[in-house]
C-alpha cells in the first residue's frame, strides 16, 4: 500500500497497477518459455516442474524444395 501512496504524486495510481501487472506476467511468460526451451549443459535430465504446460514445437519446413 505504501508504493502506492508514494507514487500518487508523480504517476496516475494506475500507471504503476499497469506495471507491476505487465512484470508479473513477463516474468511468468519467460519462466514458461525457459522451462521449455532446450536445457543448458548441466540441465539435460532436470525434471520441469508440473505446473508448467507442454508447448509442441512445430517441424521447420524444408527450404530446399
Amino acid at each position: 500500500m505504501n508504493l502506492l501512496l508514494a507514487t500518487s504524486g508523480q504517476f496516475p495510481t494506475y500507471f504503476v497497477i499497469v506495471y507491476v501487472v505487465g512484470f508479473i506476467a513477463a516474468v511468468t511468460i519467460g519462466s514458461i518459455a525457459w522451462y521449455n526451451s532446450k536445457r543448458p549443459a548441466g540441465w539435460e535430465n532436470a525434471q520441469k516442474p508440473d505446473y508448467i504446460p507442454d508447448v509442441e514445437s512445430e517441424e521447420p519446413a524444408d527450404s530446399n524444395s
